[in-house]
């Protein structure tokens, strides 16, 4: 989830699209449509094109997109110095599609993405609209891009070529033998046998699949976001409970009222059913993220008119005050929980950036059966509705209502004090937290691991909860958060283990352990079951026996040290709403420098450009930098500490010691290179400081070069659930070739 003011510009998109009615190429969303970028450390495009699909996207159907014969890509890239292609299966490109969208969005035109993707329109305007905000992240625009067809490269292109074959081969090894496949840690995950029976069925703790998809991830069977592997280890590691997101209207049955809802519902809802009956044997609910009802195009409501409110953008929702919408809500939800035995339950959202309930966006008044309402009495309404269609099917599954927008994430406890009696309320724990850093004054909004929870409006809305007999559910990150997600768990050990005492002591009664990013199953989430099991535990004890139990007891006290290194580095991140979502840390070495502005603005963890007005939020330029500076500093004092137990770890425990500083050191790679990043920014095209911009970039090649080497090792590092990759391997190869192309500029 995301602040709600970065979205007020991105709901242009969100409700013009026509999926699934009428839609087709020219629908798809083009936004201001600016022309796209040149990347002049190639040839042209052809070269940039073949370089990022390689190893992603079958030779022959690279070959088909731009209209060639197979021989022509492979001859072009192996004059790049690519090795042998892998070619991998259409079930690798569906599981990294996301991946290769972004990848190829300055490159091709729709009609070229589609035939490389083998999507219909329909259907990535489905992605584009339905995969977590797909389209926000990608900025809310399509570059404009010319259609790529293949010609046969010039002498000077070909020179080209060889002078980029030239630079990887004097900086990297062309052995390919011991790197590890991407998206390996799947099969690794997939594998896991559990060796300890556990009962987890006390209180509330659930997480999102660390691969899970968006979208309508109940289709595919081929896509599962719950091996049992996996299901095995998080039990291990105290999950009850995993939640996958769902669109009501794709698994309610057909109704005489809307006929055009439930087509393969009982598809979905069979493979449903076999996910909860799995996770079942590992003492794991599957719980739904309900975000109800849909609003639907104006043109759905043609015949629908009388069950029509709010208007948005070319989108309508279906009005909750109609007894209709009502009634079709209850008993779809019925549907689904008397037909699916054993799920778990539901949690709400009742006010995101979907446009659903009239008051959702806060625009009831528009509505003419709404417009006399209150606010909290239609918030609290859909909550109730959601409640009795769910208990209704099933009394023994939680619905948990979670306040997340509510009142712009302001004042929630007159919607709190409306809420059914058998419901439980879920807050983000670290929730308007002050904090004070590089001379800003601010709030947490969400996804804080280095400011820690919780902070004054969850603690007051649990209060309300509590008094009104509720019970009541911290949401937080313990594994990573938009601070740095391209790594499947932050080792701040020290703050984790601060916030999860400091929950014990509020008396929640559960956990939502992460949203979409965060659910690996890690050291951090150990530590958040040793206070659920013993909330009389210090924070000295739990860390203490961790790092003795996961390296021994001899080398504990050099891990120690280096978790509080790291914890006292990641206090320095100079967080905020504008800072998580579009900086730079998500991609670190991997985001090119720019010696020419590119006057693109940054998005959403897609595209961090070399947009550092748009990073920075509150921070000053230099603040902003110094903040990145600082952590990056102290976090390389905990690197020190962490290889003290390099050469004398038992080699039972080697593999595990070389994965998690492996782990760590991405992370003070990542950090490093962004303070870089933005110090380029600010002295690019100043004469005088020449200098120190080839300082910079030769230091960015180093970056990207040590990085390589640990994502080469470990699939897991680069990617997370809902961004697929953010990264592969050959982006920082072409980081180094670009690097090494501004070099070559600056010194003339």
């Amino acid at each position: 989830m995301t602040n709600v003011k970065i979205f007020i510009f991105s709901f242009v998109f969100m409700w013009v699209s026509l999926f699934k009615y009428g839609c087709s190429q020219e629908s798809l969303p083009l936004g201001s449509h600016p022309s796209s970028l040149e990347f002049d450390h190639f040839p042209n495009k052809i070269f940039a094109f073949i370089w990022r699909n390689w190893n992603l996207v079958d030779i022959k159907k690279m070959a088909e997109v731009i209209e060639c014969h197979p021989r022509d890509v492979l001859e072009v890239g192996y004059s790049m110095g690519l090795s042998e292609p892998l070619n991998p299966s259409r079930k690798y490109q569906k599981q990294l599609y996301i991946t290769i969208i972004r990848r190829n969005w300055h490159l091709l035109p729709y009609s070229q993405l589609m035939k490389l993707l083998e999507m219909s329109a329909e259907e990535l305007a489905f992605s584009l609209r339905e995969d977590d905000f797909l389209f926000i992240k990608l900025g809310n625009l399509k570059p404009k891009c010319n259609p790529l067809i293949y010609e046969i490269p010039s002498e000077s292109e070909w020179e080209k070529a060889a002078w980029i074959k030239g630079v990887v081969e004097n900086h990297f090894n062309g052995d390919d033998t011991d790197k590890e496949p991407r998206l390996s840690f799947i099969k690794d995950l997939s594998k896991y046998q559990s060796r300890v029976a556990r009962n987890n069925e006390e209180g509330l703790r659930f997480i999102y699949s660390y691969f899970g998809v968006f979208g309508d991830p109940l289709m595919d069977p081929d896509l599962d976001p719950y091996p049992d592997g996996l299901l095995a280890q998080l039990a291990e590691f105290g999950v009850n409970g995993v939640w996958m997101h769902v669109v009501l209207n794709q698994l309610s049955h057909q109704s005489s009222v809307f006929p055009e809802f439930g087509e393969d519902s009982s598809i979905r809802l069979k493979r449903l059913q076999t996910i909860v009956d799995r996770a079942a044997k590992y003492g794991i609910k599957i719980y739904l993220y309900i975000n109800e009802p849909r609003s639907m195009p104006v043109s759905f409501f043609d015949n629908h008119s009388e069950l029509g409110g709010v208007v948005k953008n070319g989108y309508q929702t279906l009005c909750t005050s109609i007894p209709t919408v009502q009634d079709w809500m209850k008993k779809a939800l019925e549907h689904v929980f008397s037909q699916v035995h054993g799920l778990g339950g539901v949690f709400t959202i009742t006010a995101s950036e979907n446009l659903t309930s009239c008051a959702s966006h806060g625009h009831w008044k528009e509505c003419e059966n709404c417009k006399n309402r209150e606010y909290p009495d239609i918030i609290a309404e859909v909550n109730h509705i959601i409640e009795e269609g769910v208990h209704k099917g099933n009394p023994e599954a939680k619905v948990i209502v979670w306040d997340w927008g509510w009142n712009g994430h302001g004042d929630g406890t007159e919607i709190i004090r409306k809420l059914p009696d058998d419901v439980w309320f879920m807050s983000v724990s670290e929730w308007a937290q002050p904090f004070h850093r590089g001379g800003v004054d601010s709030k947490v909004g969400e996804y804080s691991i280095s400011v820690v929870g919780p902070g004054p409006r969850a603690r007051k809305h649990w209060e309300v909860a509590n008094e009104m007999g509720l019970n009541t559910a911290a949401k937080v990150q313990f594994n990573n958060t938009w601070e740095l997600s391209s790594v499947p768990w932050i080792p701040v050990m020290d703050l984790i283990a601060e916030h999860a005492e400091n929950l014990t002591q509020s008396g929640v009664d559960g956990y939502m352990l992460s949203w979409s990013l965060g659910g690996y199953p890690s050291p951090n989430l150990r530590i958040a079951q040793q206070f659920n099991q013993d909330p009389g535990l210090s924070k000295e004890k739990v860390l203490n026996e961790m790092a003795r139990e996961r390296y021994g007891k001899e080398f504990s006290a050099f891990v120690r040290n280096a978790w509080t290194a790291f914890s006292k580095a990641f206090s320095e991140f100079p967080y905020g709403g504008g800072v998580v979502y579009k900086a730079p840390q998500q991609y670190g070495p991997a985001n090119l420098l720019y010696e020419n502005p590119t006057n693109y603005g940054a998005t959403m963890v897609g595209f961090p450009y070399d947009d550092l007005d748009g990073w920075r939020g509150s921070y000053s330029p230099e603040s902003f930098t110094n903040q990145f500076r600082k952590l990056s500093e102290k976090w390389k004092e905990g690197l020190g500490e962490f290889e003290k137990i390099f050469t004398e770890v038992d080699p039972d425990r080697k593999e595990i010691v070389l994965k998690d500083y492996g782990i760590a050191k991405a992370v003070y790679l990542h950090y490093t290179s962004v303070a870089n990043q933005c110090e380029f920014i600010m002295k690019r095209g100043i004469e005088s400081e020449k200098g120190r911009l080839l300082e910079i970039v030769k230091e960015e090649i180093q970056l990207a070069k040590e990085l390589y080497e640990i994502t080469c090792h470990d699939s897991r590092i680069g990617f997370e659930a809902t961004n697929q990759y953010y990264y592969l391997p050959e982006d920082l190869m072409e980081k180094v070739i670009s690097c090494n192309y501004i070099l070559d500029s600056l010194k003339k």
